[in-house]
């Protein structure tokens, strides 16, 4: 975080871009590790229980935490672009992995073309971040250190290290404990797992709240979410199709709904702001769904 923001004063970048690309991109590798193994490994339910529930676990869990810490202050480029591509971004999501219903296939997956697909996607939204939050004359210095570059990255990358190998470490035991109680991969993935990788992104958006940076907390969970789809799921299935269960689509829908539940809130009680009640609410939310899912099986 600190590093993160040192890089934002010196080079004038808005820390919203660092929180969408620097930092979403850092607590996203756990994901991906996660994603690779689990392919190679044959454990589709994984792959995709991992994504969808890491970015519902981003969208009430993290970002209902985070608001109830400190409100958070959304920008009009998050309210009416990036909420509603992280939205766009889930349905192109479930469409593609729904071959049954939409293409009239025999079965649902994802193949090299839907990854290349996600690739594509992943790539239009760098040009944007690039090319239209590259400045941003709302950001506020005060209260930032200031670090040499290289201090900078180095903190950056000792950060992710460490938030990563803490993550990996619970997935490992959580697994081993979800194994011991033989529960399914699909809620494995969509809870220990999810949670777990979901971890860097927990205390990074955690740790700006608490130092009032709105900016990289909601960067860090909207930017995540894009790439865990977009990136994530793009090299996986790049690297072998990946076979999907439709039972999932109700998951997906819950994330649909939480993406538009977030865009909604930015026009209630304070506009352009997550309010403690409305992060109350989406952390209540997320515990209605935990128990949905243990009950679902």
């Amino acid at each position: 975080m600190e590093g993160a923001s040192s890089i934002a004063k010196r080079m004038h970048l808005s820390e919203l871009l660092i929180g969408f690309t620097i930092v979403a991109f850092g607590t996203s590798m756990p994901e991906l590790v996660v994603n690779i193994i689990s392919n190679i490994d044959g454990y589709n339910d994984v792959v995709f229980g991992n994504i969808i529930g890491s970015n519902i676990f981003n969208t009430f869990a993290i970002l209902g935490i985070s608001g109830l810490i400190y409100p958070i202050t959304v920008q009009q480029n998050t309210i009416w672009k990036e909420i509603p591509f992280s939205f766009g971004i889930t349905l192109i999501f479930f469409v593609l992995v729904n071959d049954i219903m939409f293409f009239g296939s025999e079965t649902n997956e994802t193949g090299r073309i839907d990854g290349f697909i996600l690739i594509l996607l992943f790539s239009v939204f760098m040009y944007y971040l690039f090319r239209y939050l590259r400045k941003d004359f709302h950001n506020s210095d005060e209260g930032i250190k200031e670090f040499s570059n290289t201090k900078s990255i180095s903190f950056i990358v000792l950060g992710i290290i460490l938030l990563g190998a803490g993550g990996q470490l619970v997935v490992y035991n959580a697994v081993k404990i979800a194994h011991y109680f033989q529960v399914s991969e699909k809620l494995i993935g969509l809870t220990a797992i999810s949670a777990g990788t979901s971890l860097p992104e927990l205390a990074t958006s955690v740790i700006a709240a608490f130092k009032k940076r709105p900016d990289i907390a909601i960067g860090n969970v909207i930017g995540s979410n894009i790439f865990n789809i977009t990136l994530v799921l793009g090299i996986t299935s790049l690297m072998h199709p990946v076979a999907y269960d439709s039972i999932l689509n109700i998951d997906i829908n819950v994330l649909l709904g939480g993406t538009l539940l977030l865009f909604v809130f930015m026009f209630t009680l304070t506009v352009k702001k997550l309010d403690r009640w409305e992060a109350a609410l989406l952390s209540v939310l997320f515990i209605a769904y935990m128990i949905y899912l243990f009950i679902r099986k």
